[in-house]
């Protein structure tokens, strides 16, 4: 039973937004979804729940443990809260919008969680992001993660430090060695963790000579830039694909520092995170201030295969919530006071107003508010035989 204290406290992660805050977080999704469609990308608007087996298909399957089931009580099939918007994404471009050239697709909208992703972190973040299908290139990283690190620009995110990796270095690697999948469940596991003496007990131990001296130093392969000159003086004769991550790896640098020069770049070649569902690049954006990324994303081509369209897709995703942090500016007391009645040269007035932006709160009888109280900076009055609006006194 709930107690009655109780019964309006709200789970651990789960916090209203009041509403100085809910109108500094809907002008800053303003302004981001109009950058995201400067930049050609689409608003699209999935639906907050799904059936379970469309929402966890393919690889939504790693979102199975962070996903709120529930039963449809019209079809009696178990259905999920979405916990990530982009199965979803990818289901559009999938069935319901066909593009065969790339497609460009931004969102913004709740989604819950079961369990906190991080330190403090939100169990019903509103998750914002953007996604590019159908270019395998690496100028589709590029421009993700510039648009990615302009976005945070625009909601005042400062000292940016962005880091690279890509899961495909020990993909291409544990595919060379020849490994059977528990012993690269295992030193995945290890490379995760950064468990270095661990990994180098179990590499000799578990891989064949030929392969050792590849696998060996990818743990400490993470740093500045200078990793990629470091990496091609230990892998000579590296399998193709290593080299063609490195390759993309390098022109990613050498597009941000371009793009970007202000932003700190760090790389990690043995980077594994979301390695059943990521591809190639992967990157994380860090801000002062913040224990966890205030960004991430990375290319995740096979996301759409469940769907029967397996395309080549890029993109990002963050928490609108988290990126209010990056300004501390407060709501603007900006309105029109008006007084209570049903003058009609007043209402009228109040009309004109409202038609040209302005905002307008009107008294109502017997429970007065002061210009403060309402949010307002000035207010109408009547004068020369017609409501004239002046500043209030402060």
């Amino acid at each position: 039973m709930v107690k009655p204290v109780d019964a309006w406290l709200l789970p651990d992660g789960v916090a209203d937004v009041l509403p100085v805050e809910a109108a500094r977080l809907e002008s800053l999704r303003r302004q981001l979804l109009d950058h995201f469609a400067r930049w050609g990308y689409a608003l699209v608007l999935p639906p907050l729940m799904e059936y379970l087996e469309s929402l966890l298909s393919g690889s939504g399957r790693d979102l199975a443990d962070l996903t709120f089931k529930i039963t449809d009580q019209l079809s009696g099939r178990m259905m999920g809260v979405r916990a990530d918007t982009t199965p979803q994404v990818a289901r559009l471009d999938a069935h319901c919008l066909r593009s065969e050239g790339p497609a460009r697709y931004c969102y913004a909208g709740t989604v819950l969680h079961t369990r906190p992703m991080g330190i403090a972190a939100s169990r019903c973040p509103v998750q914002i992001g953007a996604e590019l299908y159908g270019h395998a290139g690496v100028e589709s990283d590029i421009e993700i993660i510039r648009l990615t690190l302009d976005a945070l620009h625009i909601a005042g995110a400062r000292e940016l430090h962005l880091d690279l990796g890509h899961v495909g270095v020990f993909r291409a690697l544990a595919a060379a060695a020849e490994l059977d999948c528990v012993t690269e469940a295992s030193l995945r596991d290890m490379l995760s963790r950064k468990s270095l003496p661990e990994w180098h007990e179990a590499i000799p131990a578990r891989v064949g000579a030929a392969h050792q001296a590849a696998l060996l130093p990818l743990p400490s392969l993470a740093g500045d830039v200078s990793v990629l000159a470091e990496a091609k003086v230990l892998w000579p004769d590296a399998p193709a694909a290593v080299s063609q991550a490195l390759a993309d790896v390098q022109a990613v640098v050498t597009a941000i520092q371009q793009s970007h020069p202000n932003v700190v770049l760090t790389l990690d070649l043995g980077d594994v995170r979301g390695y059943h569902y990521h591809t190639g690049l992967v990157f994380s954006v860090y801000a002062p201030g913040h224990a966890r990324e205030v960004a991430k994303g990375g290319r995740y081509d096979h996301v759409g295969e469940a769907f029967g369209r397996a395309r080549a897709a890029t993109g990002f995703s963050a928490d609108l919530k988290q990126w209010l942090d990056f300004s501390n500016a407060t709501a603007a007391t900006q309105g029109i006071l008006a007084p209570a009645g049903d003058d009609a040269d007043l209402r009228a007035a109040m009309i004109q107003a409202r038609a040209h932006g302005q905002r307008v709160v009107q008294q109502l009888p017997g429970a007065l508010l002061s210009a403060v109280e309402a949010g307002c900076d000035r207010e109408f009055f009547y004068a020369d035989a017609c409501w004239q609006v002046r500043a209030v006194a402060s």
